[in-house]
C-alpha cells in the first residue's frame, strides 16, 4: 500500500524549498543541473505527489495552489521551480495510464519520480502484449533524477499510426548529456534515448485520451480536464515566479534612484524613467498573474471545453510574453551590476527569455486556436 504522508504543499515547506534553492542557484548553474538536497525537498514538500491520484496516497490537488507554490518557489530559482512543477504535471498526466500501469508507478508510494518527452519523437511496434519502442528524446528536465519516464512515439499497427505515451522504469534508458543551453542552465534538460524497449500495453495510453481529458475512473477535478488545457500553466508558473524575483532584485539594484529626486524640482538625477520602468514591469507581471489565476480557476472547475482549452491556451502564451517583455526592460536599465555573471539579474533574463521560448509557449499557434474556436461558437 502507498505509504502515508501529508499531501499538501504546505507554506512552511514551499518556503524551506524557496530557502535552500537560492543558496543552491550558482552551484546548480555550474553543475547544470539541480543539487540533490534541493530536489530532495522538492519531492518532500509534496510536489511530485500533487496530481498523484487519491487511490494512490496522493492529494490529486488543484491548479492554483501549484501556481501559487511554483511561482514562489520561481522567486528564488527558476529551474528549481521548472523541476516541480514538471514533477506535478507529468504525475498528472500519467493518471491516465490504465490502472495496472498506475500500480507499476505508484505502488510503493505517490513520491515517484516521472518526467515527460511530449513530442512524438520515438516509434513504437505493436509485438505480443506491448509495444517495442525505440528513439531520442531531448529536453527532458530533471532526467538525472527521474525514476520513470513517460515519453511520446509513434505508434504503428499495420497501416495505422498514432502518438501514445509509454511508461518506462529508469533502468530501461539512457540519458546523453546534450543541455548546455544559455537559460534555465540548471533544469538538467538532457536526452532520454531508449533502444528496442519492450514496454507492456498497460504502460502505454493514446496522446488522443489526454487530449481529450477525463482519465480512466477520474473522481478529483485535475484528472479531468484536457492536456493542453493545463500544460501551458505548468509551463509558465516558473516565469510568473521569475519575473517576481527579478522585479524585487532590480528594485534593490536601483534604490538609490529610485529614493533621489525629481530633476524637474531639484536638479538631482533623474528618477522618473526608473520609476516608469518599475511601474509598467510590475503592471505586466501582475496582468500575467492575473491570466494564470484565470487559467487555474477554469482547470479548477473540473473541465475545459474546446474554447476553454483555447482560450487557456492563449493566456498562458500571453503571460509568458508579458513576463519576457517586463523582464527584458528591467535587464537593459539594471546597469552594469546586473550583467554581471555573478548577479541574479541575468539569471533571472536569461530564465525568462529562455523559458518563455519554450514551443507549448508560442503565441501565433494558440491565438489561431482560439480565434477558430471561439469563431465557431459564433457560427453555431
Amino acid at each position: 500500500m502507498p505509504q502515508t504522508r501529508p499531501t499538501t504543499l504546505s507554506a512552511d515547506a514551499v518556503r524551506d524549498v524557496a530557502v535552500l534553492a537560492a543558496k543552491r542557484a550558482a552551484e546548480a548553474e555550474t553543475a547544470r543541473q539541480l543539487t540533490p538536497d534541493v530536489v530532495g525537498l522538492v519531492i518532500e514538500a509534496g510536489f511530485a505527489r500533487h496530481f498523484v491520484p487519491a487511490r494512490w496516497g496522493g492529494a490529486a490537488g488543484g491548479f492554483r495552489p501549484l501556481l501559487d507554490a511554483v511561482a514562489e518557489l520561481g522567486e528564488s530559482c527558476t529551474s528549481t521551480a521548472w523541476f516541480a512543477s514538471l514533477a506535478a504535471g507529468v504525475g498528472r498526466l500519467a493518471a491516465h495510464l490504465p490502472p495496472e500501469g498506475r500500480h507499476d508507478l505508484w505502488h510503493e508510494g505517490p513520491d515517484t519520480v516521472v518526467v515527460g518527452a511530449l513530442a512524438p519523437s520515438g516509434r513504437a511496434e505493436r509485438v505480443p502484449g506491448g509495444w517495442r519502442v525505440r528513439g531520442e528524446w531531448p529536453y527532458v528536465s530533471g532526467v538525472a533524477y527521474s525514476e520513470w519516464a513517460l515519453v511520446c512515439a509513434l505508434a504503428v499497427t499495420g497501416e495505422k499510426r498514432e502518438p501514445r505515451f509509454f511508461a518506462v522504469p529508469r533502468g530501461d534508458y539512457g540519458i546523453a548529456d546534450t543541455w548546455f543551453n544559455t537559460g534555465m542552465r540548471a533544469t538538467g534538460s538532457n536526452t532520454l534515448t531508449l533502444d528496442d524497449v519492450i514496454v507492456p500495453e498497460s504502460r502505454s495510453v493514446p496522446l488522443a485520451d489526454l487530449l481529450a481529458g477525463p482519465a480512466e475512473g477520474a473522481e478529483a477535478p485535475c484528472h479531468r480536464v484536457p492536456m493542453k488545457a493545463a500544460n501551458g500553466l505548468t509551463l509558465t508558473a516558473p516565469l510568473l515566479g521569475a519575473a517576481r524575483g527579478a522585479l524585487r532584485h532590480w528594485a534593490a539594484l536601483t534604490a538609490r534612484r529610485l529614493a533621489g529626486p525629481a530633476a524637474a524640482i531639484t536638479g538631482a538625477p533623474e528618477r522618473i524613467p526608473y520609476e516608469l520602468v518599475l511601474a509598467r514591469s510590475e503592471g505586466e507581471t501582475d496582468a500575467a498573474g492575473l491570466l494564470l489565476e484565470r487559467v487555474a480557476s477554469v482547470l479548477d472547475a473540473g473541465g475545459a471545453d474546446p474554447v476553454l482549452t483555447a482560450r487557456n491556451g492563449r493566456d498562458c502564451a500571453l503571460a509568458a510574453e508579458l513576463l519576457a517583455g517586463a523582464v527584458d526592460r528591467l535587464m537593459r536599465s539594471s546597469g552594469s551590476r546586473g550583467q554581471s555573471e555573478s548577479d541574479e539579474m541575468q539569471r533571472f533574463w536569461r530564465d525568462v527569455v529562455s523559458g518563455s521560448g519554450h514551443s507549448g509557449l508560442q503565441f501565433p499557434a494558440v491565438a489561431s486556436a482560439h480565434v477558430r474556436q471561439s469563431a465557431a461558437l459564433e457560427v453555431s
